[in-house]
């Protein structure tokens, strides 16, 4: 089972089309497309348009951006995660967790040392292969998130079908936690369509992307801590949702350093509960031709 889904997770990342950012699901280069289809014109195509979650990358503190990827107004539109406050210098980490490879007690371990919350989405195959971690991201204060339970592309299978996807991993989490309560969802493989955001939404879900990314997730091309902490560090930015790969000796071997130098730059790092609570508090803007107050 391990290793069909190492086998289907790579093939997904290396294989599966972009939607022409210059960073693609997973952090990966690519070449940036010249003509992208205007953000309204998406909303008015088919409810099933799959795009495959990519970004400008930030480059020395400048802010990322999704403006050119013609995808901008379904996630606005289902409040998804791309971005948190660009005014505050919080950062949110955040796990991808398909299958196990040694180092997420690592990763515990230092997150517990350096006191840094953290989210880690599973799938139905993590939380049956590995219950004593499940419960202990959820004893340590951690937030468990869904992955689905076996990673497919969710834009292909049905309002049902993805319903079922993420019950098996809400309740097969809630057997080990001891709660019931799983607020956040990552789409597989960076995958969605306005449908998919719709239907999770109404699950309860928000969906949760990323704004800083590096291609991590291939264990057959790790490269050292050193380059796993510069491909982090130099992306920094205000309100940044990072997504690092739980499988990466990189990632564990880095993960102190990163976050000792964010600190020193300044940056906090927070919850996504953190800043789910800032948005609802957030007023909303004026109507025009309405005063403010």
């Amino acid at each position: 089972m391990k290793d069909s889904l190492i086998l289907g997770l790579l093939a997904a990342f290396l294989l599966s089309p972009l939607s022409g950012g210059v960073a693609d699901a997973h952090g990966a280069e690519v070449p940036a497309t010249s003509a992208k289809p205007d953000s309204t014109a998406v909303l008015a195509a088919s409810a099933d348009t799959p795009f495959h979650f990519g970004f400008k990358k930030s480059v020395g503190g400048q802010l990322p951006s999704i403006d050119q990827e013609g995808f901008k107004a379904i996630v606005d539109k289902h409040g998804a995660i791309f971005l948190g406050d660009t005014t505050r210098k919080d950062l949110f980490l955040t796990f991808d967790n398909g299958y196990e490879n040694g180092y997420t007690a690592p990763i515990l371990d230092t997150l517990k040392a350096k006191k840094v919350p953290a989210v880690f989405f599973i799938t139905g195959h993590y939380v049956k292969d590995q219950p004593e971690l499940v419960k202990r991201m959820a004893a340590e204060g951690h937030l468990v998130g869904n992955h689905s339970w076996s990673h497919p592309d969710m834009t292909t299978i049905s309002d049902s079908q993805i319903k079922d996807e993420l019950d098996r991993v809400k309740q097969a989490s809630a057997k080990l936690t001891g709660t019931d309560r799983m607020a956040y969802l990552r789409p597989p493989r960076g995958i969605f369509s306005e449908r998919v955001l719709r239907v999770t939404k109404e699950l309860g879900y928000t969906n949760v992307f990323w704004s800083i990314a590096y291609k991590d997730w291939d264990v057959n091309d790790q490269k050292g801590a050193p380059y796993a902490y510069r491909k982090v560090i130099d992306q920094l930015h205000p309100g940044a949702v990072i997504l690092l790969h739980s499988v990466s000796k990189d990632n564990a071997a880095a993960l102190g350093a990163i976050i000792d130098e964010a600190r020193r730059q300044g940056y906090e790092f927070r919850s996504l509960d953190d800043l789910m609570r800032s948005r609802k508090e957030k007023p909303s803007p004026a109507s025009p031709g309405q005063p403010t107050r």
